[in-house]
């Protein structure tokens, strides 16, 4: 089965990144920035708009795609507003409509918010930030709106990604992690960078067909990694500072489902911080050599 035709909305971002490195270079793939694309030497299309100010080109951009994932989005502290994640998903959904493509929007585990256990993708949606609650919504209207207009949507409800996230991928000198009363650091559900990409291109391959989309996934590693291992895995020094009352000691994610659609050939593995660090290692002497979108 060969790779769909995929069109990747956001894709000058990190996860872009990880994907264009990863993806194979022969794949009849669009990327999609607002900057204006450049030539890269691999034969890979780009395609240069504006998801909201432009719908038009988004949906001649969608034509003889199988599938369209939506990398796009707003993030806390990078100035945009929250609100266009659920903007982003409904003009990704719209543009769906008619071409056959599926949709595949990159929502969070910031949609759980804090609860305690294994999440599995059925558990209620109690998002505690401004970040999670925007995501849950997209999820809500998107699903809404591709029911009304018959386009298959499957929310990606990512973990942390290793080296794209606050901690590993975040560090600076001084940098504090929030310690709780039994002497452990955050846990969270990992996943690193190439383990994501292989995930990915899996998720798009065995589902190119399907006429039922799963409505969600969770795309993580099984079990939580504490984020003072994964520092220890980088040789980073970090410092502890009790946690706040409003801090979440773990997020883990029931990965089940997800272990079920991927290939026995190729199954998830279980969450290693010291693989997780040497995934990111690798692929990141290759992307700070990149030169920059213009």
């Amino acid at each position: 089965m060969g790779f769909p035709q995929v069109l990747v909305l956001g894709a000058s971002g990190r996860i872009g990144q990880v994907l264009r490195h990863c993806w194979p270079k022969t794949a009849d793939l669009c990327w999609q920035t607002r900057r204006a694309p450049r030539p890269d030497g691999t034969g890979q299309g780009w395609c240069g708009f504006d998801p909201l100010a432009d719908p038009e080109a988004l949906v001649a951009a969608a034509q003889g795609r199988q599938a369209i994932l939506c990398l796009a989005g707003s993030i806390p502290g990078r100035g945009g507003a929250l609100a266009d994640n659920i903007d982003l998903g409904e003009a990704t959904v719209r543009a769906a409509a008619g071409t056959g493509a599926q949709v595949f929007l990159t929502s969070s585990a910031a949609v759980y918010g804090d609860q305690s256990g294994l999440l599995e993708e059925a558990a209620t949606l109690r998002p505690t930030a401004p970040y999670g609650v925007s995501k849950a919504e997209m999820e809500r209207r998107a699903a809404e709106l591709g029911a009304e207009l018959g386009v298959g949507v499957c929310a990606l409800r990512l973990g942390n990604i290793a080296g794209l996230d606050a901690i590993l991928g975040g560090w600076r000198p001084g940098f504090q992690l929030d310690v709780f009363d039994d002497g452990t650091t955050p846990r969270r559900s990992y996943i690193g960078p190439q383990t994501l990409a292989r995930t990915l291109a899996q998720i798009l391959t065995r589902l190119m067909s399907v006429q039922d989309l799963p409505p969600v996934l969770n795309i993580a590693q099984p079990g939580p990694v504490e984020m003072a291992q994964l520092l220890q895995a980088a040789d980073l020094e970090y410092g502890l500072r009790p946690a706040p009352p409003s801090a979440i000691a773990e997020v883990t994610m029931d990965t089940s489902r997800l272990s079920e659609l991927l290939s026995q050939e190729d199954p998830m593995t279980a969450a290693n911080s010291t693989h997780m660090v040497a995934e990111w290692r690798r692929l990141e002497q290759k992307m700070i050599k990149e030169p920059p979108l213009v």
